[in-house]
């Protein structure tokens, strides 16, 4: 088969798309005929040499995709040949075949085509798990998303209006501040512009955000603090602004507010499991739905993954930016 390979770290001509050896699905595995991938910010980490797979991880970038169960590891039941399915994974969705755990495949929703799919996985489980499974954002809250016209914002802005919230969005353009309106956003902040603090304290009267979910880490930990509301959780899932920050331990004290950071890709088997069962039970029926949909801007050849990483980086797309096989 051939894959995008990392020969060495590099910019987006690192990518080099190649021919590999074929995946063989081990105990508990399902191989997947791929169709798409996504391309993820973690994906732009793995090329630059600074985010490596997990220990028996495939070394070929992709934290998702979607395509057909072409065979069955041992120990597989539930799933048949055939099946149009998509999967959270640790590595290996730019290639034309990948090896996954079968408790990270989820069936493609009714209503939404195979290809778009692949858009799919890592948002809903990164959303779910941490806004609503750790945050546990409530109707009638609200929730600040950093990065709003991500494709995990753009997830968050639609799966927490869908369960009845408020919601805020900053972006750097007026043009990404109305394609979250569009999905729903209720309150609108540009952070070239203005001071989401002081946003998020207008919109609400000054209680601040409910949950707040973040991309950006360090650069913006202080003032995460500070719009928060009583008993607010900060969900921390990116470092785009830094690893390192300083945090005022009175600020949280007196809101009695928590913050939580977490990553997908490096989590034990069962509880990625864990996370896309309650996925398939709680997303996939919005979507069936047609609530809640992917938002893609765009699809390149997966040979084109140099490309797509430029788009990435440079953050002029909304939503996800997906990369098609070539059959």
């Amino acid at each position: 088969m051939y894959a995008i390979t990392i020969p060495e770290p590099g910019g987006p001509e690192a990518l080099v798309w190649d021919e590999v050896p074929d995946p063989v699905p081990g105990e508990g595995e399902v191989l997947v005929e791929v169709a798409a991938s996504a391309v993820n910010r973690a994906d732009v980490l793995q090329r630059q040499g600074f985010y490596n797979p997990p220990p028996g991880a495939s070394p070929y970038p992709g934290l998702e995709c979607s395509g057909r169960v072409a065979a069955l590891g041992p120990g597989v039941s539930g799933w048949t040949v055939g099946d149009e399915v998509c999967a959270l994974l640790a590595g290996g969705g730019y290639a034309e075949k990948v090896a996954v755990p079968a408790g990270q495949l989820l069936p493609v929703p009714d209503g939404v085509d195979l290809r778009t799919a692949a858009a799919l996985p890592e948002v809903t489980c990164t959303v779910w798990s941490n806004v609503f499974m750790i945050a546990h954002l409530r109707p009638g809250e609200t929730l600040l998303v950093h990065g709003g016209s991500s494709g995990i914002g753009t997830m968050a802005v639609q799966l927490a209006k869908a369960v009845g919230a408020k919601v805020a969005v900053t972006a750097g353009t007026p043009e990404k501040l109305e394609r979250c309106a569009e999905l729903g956003a209720d309150i609108l902040i540009n952070y070239r512009e203005q001071d989401f603090v002081e946003e998020i304290e207008k919109a609400t009267g000054g209680a601040g955000a409910d949950v707040i979910l973040d991309n950006m880490g360090a650069k913006y930990l202080e003032r995460n603090v500070r719009a928060l509301a009583v008993n607010g959780r900060l969900a921390i899932i990116g470092m785009q602004g830094g690893a390192k920050g300083e945090l005022n331990i009175g600020a949280l004290l007196t809101k009695r507010a928590a913050i939580s950071a977490t990553s997908l890709r490096a989590r034990p088997l069962e509880e990625k499991a864990a996370i896309v069962a309650a996925v398939r039970e709680h997303v996939w029926p919005l979507l069936a739905a047609g609530g809640v949909r992917p938002v893609v801007d765009r699809a390149l050849p997966m040979s084109d993954a140099a490309a797509a990483h430029r788009i990435v980086e440079e953050s002029g797309h909304v939503g996800k930016v997906l990369l098609t096989a070539s059959r």
